[in-house]
């Protein structure tokens, strides 16, 4: 007779992590299909960003977005945790639009190919207001 599950747990193996101090192990755990609250979608459009401390504006690109946080790419490596004023510029139509915002950096890449001068870190949106939401939601529906 055969047991009922309630539950399907899957298992898989993780791809090797190398490290400078261990060998290689693979690693096991159970999957996580999806955690994206947000469905994310590709841009390549260009960010001005200051650091909450500084008044002095940078630019980025962001490579894709989501209602939550976008992913960017950075002339300089940021700090996790760090906060950020960013405006996003993109075409609508015959005008320009921007979309202005608070978001703290949640993750950064710090292994950059050889000849690689941008850091990629992901941004979350910490204070964006309902009109600037309402423009993303907007522009991120053509990519639907």
């Amino acid at each position: 007779m055969h047991k009922k599950l309630d539950t399907l747990t899957i298992f898989c193996q993780k791809s090797l992590m190398k490290t400078e101090e261990k060998e290689a192990k693979p690693r096991y755990g159970i999957a996580n299909l999806e955690r994206r609250r947000y469905r994310r979608f590709p841009i390549r459009l260009p960010i001005e960003y200051y650091r909450a401390d500084s008044p002095i504006d940078q630019t980025g690109q962001a490579l894709d977005a989501s209602e939550g946080g976008l992913q960017i790419l950075f002339p300089e490596k940021m700090e996790i945790g760090q906060n950020l004023n960013l405006k996003l510029f993109f075409s609508s139509g015959s005008g320009l639009n921007t979309i202005e915002m608070l978001a703290e950096v949640v993750w950064i890449n710090t292994q950059l190919s050889e000849g690689e001068k941008s850091y990629r870190s992901g941004v979350r949106f910490i204070n964006i207001s309902p009109e600037d939401m309402t423009k993303l939601k907007i522009f991120s529906a053509s990519f639907s």
